[in-house]
Order: structure tokens, then C-alpha cells, then sequence
């Protein structure tokens, strides 16, 4: 009886060990519904970095296009800018650009007031383009335009510097042009203060110096060669002056063939050899002096340009010549010369 009373004992105590059975849930019963996530915003589209743009006409001189989009390349390259170069930017074109930081452009005008209307958040860089008038985010550089007194007295200078028999010199003008007599006399006067009276000693010549020929304005450029062998047959000019406007390829390869040196107020279509310098402002130089200004988003200013010497051909306008001439041009930009105007 003892022992079965201790089984018994046993079963119980080992009953109450075991673990419990799981507790069924009823066939009804359902999950508590959870709270459904609403979608948040996805990530805000990130800005592209500020953007230069360089404007240049696609029939730019090559050298000085090579020049500006490197110099421009190596600016915004340190600004932290991306940079393109187009020869075309319409307004339609800069919806697409909202970072656009800056924009230079060379001459001829790209329509620069509509542009800069259109990117009020960007700077505008007018370079030597005539009736562009600065102001807010507009800034111009040479857009005043060049003294032609100034350019024809170092033209007459320089001409009589290089040449040979250095009274042999003239230019070649256009008619009815307002400035035709102020290079006349201007380019008159540069060639007597580097020579005085510009008179061969011992030696009698039947020309007048310098010399000049008028082209009318309604010449095409086909016959400008007819009137440069006026100079060249008649009256044996050997350095020429070329007014701005009539320095056309026709006209600059006849007298690269004929030998006759050039001097000029616009870099040539190409390189010539008989090409002595351009007197033009270093509108590249000025372009970087500016830059500072226009990434700091400083508008509608005035940047100078200063007439200086550019495609400068070292075979015929020496280091030495070069320096005795500037020397001079700063004494007539400083009023100690006068170009007799």
C-alpha cells in the first residue's frame, strides 16, 4: 500500500513540473491592426556646381580663340566652376543652366541685354562690344571703343620704327569716314616724332610721306587691292596702316604676297609673316583682371582696356624696338606727347 501511495506522490510532483500547453487561440480572433507608414519625401535633388560659360563667335581668329578658352578654362577650373564654351546661347538655353554663375562674351552682340534679363542670378561680361551699356548685372570691357588718334600716332611710330627706309610708310583708309582725317594726322605726326622730318639724307625722292589712299564705301572687298597698288606701284610705300574695318582676308594675303608690312587694330584672320603688330587692347589681359569681380557677383561696372601691342611678329618689331615704343606710348597716354589732334 506504501509503495503505491509513493507512485502516486511521484506522478503528482512531476504533473506539476511540466510546462503548461499553449493556450489555442480562437478561430475568430485576428491580429490588432497596425498604423500604416505614410511615404516620407525622397532626397532633394542635389544642385549642379556654378557654371561659366564663354561666348565667342565660331569664326574668332584661332590663336586668340585657343587663348581665351584656355585662360577662361584655367579660371573657372580655380574658382571650382564647370565651364563651356559656345558660339550660340539663347534664352531658352539658360532655363536649363538655374546655377549659371557667369557668361562672357566677345563681339559680335549675342543679344546680351535679353540674356542677362533672363539669368538676373549670373554675371554678364560685355567684351568690346560697342553700345552695351553696364548696369545690373551687365559689365562692360572696351565697349568704349579705342581713340583712333592714339592708335594712328603709334601706328605712324611703329612704321617708321621698322621700316627700312623708315619714311616709306602710309595707310590705307575709307572714304568719308570720320576718322580718316584724325589718322592722317595722328599717323602723320607719330612718323615725325620718331624720325623728325623723315628726309633720306643725300637722297631725293618724288614721293610726299607718308601716303594715303581712300577706299569708297561702296568698294568691295575683291577691289581693295586695286587701291593698296596705288601705295605699293606708285608711290613705293613699304609699311602700311590698316583702318579698322578694311583689314578683310582679300586685302591682308594680296600684301603678304607683295611683301608689304602690316600694322593693324584687329588680330588677322591667320598668321602673316609680313604682319608687324596689332595696336589693340589686351582685351584677354583685361578679361582676367576682371573675372575676380564677376565670380564675387559684382555687376554693371566699367573694366578699362588699355591700347597695348598684340600679335607682335619679334622678326620685324624687335624686344628692343618693342620697349622704346611703349616707352613712348606711355608718354602720350600720360599727355607728355601730343598725336597733334
Amino acid at each position: 500500500m506504501r509503495k503505491i501511495l509513493f507512485v502516486v506522490l511521484i506522478l503528482a510532483v512531476l504533473s506539476a513540473c511540466a510546462p503548461a500547453a499553449p493556450t489555442s487561440q480562437s478561430p475568430d480572433a485576428s491580429p490588432a491592426p497596425t498604423e500604416t507608414l505614410r511615404p516620407t519625401a525622397g532626397p532633394t535633388p542635389t544642385m549642379p556646381s556654378p557654371l561659366a560659360i564663354l561666348l565667342i563667335p565660331a569664326d574668332l581668329n584661332e590663336d586668340v580663340s585657343r587663348n581665351y578658352q584656355s585662360a577662361i578654362y584655367d579660371l573657372a577650373q580655380a574658382a571650382g566652376l564647370r565651364y563651356q564654351v559656345r558660339n550660340v546661347l539663347s534664352v531658352e538655353d539658360l532655363a536649363l543652366e538655374p546655377n549659371l554663375k557667369v557668361v562672357i562674351a566677345l563681339a559680335p552682340d549675342p543679344g546680351l541685354s535679353a540674356l542677362a534679363a533672363a539669368a538676373p542670378q549670373a554675371q554678364f561680361l560685355a567684351v568690346n562690344i560697342p553700345d552695351i551699356a553696364p548696369g545690373g548685372n551687365i559689365s562692360v570691357l572696351g565697349g568704349e571703343g579705342i581713340r583712333a588718334d592714339q592708335q594712328a600716332f603709334m601706328a605712324g611710330y611703329i612704321g617708321a620704327l621698322v621700316t627700312d627706309d623708315f619714311f616709306e610708310v602710309g595707310a590705307i583708309l575709307r572714304k568719308d569716314s570720320p576718322e580718316s582725317a584724325v589718322i592722317q594726322k595722328a599717323f602723320g605726326t607719330g612718323r615725325t616724332y620718331y624720325c623728325g622730318l623723315c628726309r633720306p639724307i643725300g637722297l631725293y625722292t618724288p614721293f610726299e610721306y607718308p601716303a594715303f589712299i581712300e577706299i569708297p564705301g561702296d568698294a568691295k572687298p575683291s577691289e581693295y587691292t586695286a587701291y593698296a597698288d596705288v601705295l605699293i606701284l606708285q608711290k613705293k610705300v613699304a609699311t602700311m596702316f590698316i583702318q579698322p574695318g578694311l583689314d578683310v582676308p582679300e586685302l591682308l594675303d594680296y600684301l603678304t604676297i607683295t611683301g608689304v608690312l602690316m600694322i593693324g587694330t584687329q588680330t588677322p584672320h591667320k598668321p602673316l609673316s609680313s604682319w608687324v603688330v596689332t595696336l589693340q587692347p589686351d582685351y584677354l589681359k583685361a578679361t582676367i583682371a576682371a573675372w575676380p569681380s564677376l565670380v564675387a557677383g559684382e555687376g554693371g561696372r566699367i573694366f578699362p582696356a588699355p591700347l597695348t601691342f598684340t600679335d607682335i611678329n619679334e622678326e620685324l618689331f624687335s624686344v628692343g624696338k618693342q620697349r622704346l615704343a611703349e616707352e613712348t606710348m606711355q608718354a602720350m597716354f600720360e599727355g607728355f606727347i601730343s598725336t597733334g589732334q
